[in-house]
């Protein structure tokens, strides 16, 4: 057989071949995706994937993480609305002492919300852990911007603010502790926001 007679049955078998695939294709052999079309102006098939849990034993460094979280997060919850009361009162007694310079007009006016604030807190923050307090001081310096040692000094005194610093030492605490809420206290600050949102509580009252 000559050759181009070869090329010829080759070719015709080929043709009928696919038609005959053609005619047997179902609805589904042909599938549409989504594509990616490169900088370059290559289209790549591509699809999604359902997503995959992965379980795995927790490793002690995760562990500790873990703990030390849900121990912040629940001093967090127990002491946020105590910081955020005695922010509200020391705030207002800032307000009014920020035009006074007699001693004696201040004096008075910080005594008359001491009273306050002793009703208020006194009984409930005996019942507090030490690392509860540590939070407390955090959270009041986040509500006031004042540290407890200011505070203290401002409203007792330096003899009473130096005297309380030495018990919260003793304690392993330190009444002049700030708060960093895009640094060391981050994690805290996230908890306090997901608090603000549960309860409706906003940064002013």
């Amino acid at each position: 057989m000559k050759p181009f007679l070869r090329h010829i049955i080759f070719l015709s078998l080929l043709f009928w071949a696919c038609a005959e695939a053609k005619a047997q294709r179902g609805p589904m052999d042909t599938v549409k995706v989504f594509a990616y079309v490169t900088p370059q102006g290559d289209t790549i098939p591509s699809s999604l994937l359902p997503g995959v849990e992965v379980y795995a034993k927790l490793t002690k460094k995760w562990k500790t993480y873990w703990a030390e979280w849900t121990r912040l997060r629940n001093a967090v919850y127990v002491t946020y609305p105590y910081a955020k009361k005695a922010g509200v009162i020391m705030n207002e007694i800032n307000a009014k002492l920020a035009n006074v310079t007699e001693r004696s007009k201040r004096r008075a006016i910080i005594r008359a919300r001491e009273k306050e604030l002793k009703k208020e807190f006194t009984d409930k923050l005996t019942n507090l852990s030490i690392y509860q307090g540590k939070v407390l001081m955090k959270l009041i310096y986040r509500e006031t911007g004042n540290n407890c040692y200011e505070i203290i000094d401002e409203y007792k005194g330096f003899v009473a603010a130096a005297f309380w610093q030495g018990v919260a030492v003793i304690f392993g605490s330190n009444l002049k502790q700030t708060y960093d809420a895009n640094g060391k206290d981050v994690e805290m600050e996230k908890i306090v926001k997901d608090v603000e949102r549960m309860y409706g509580y906003s940064r002013n009252g």
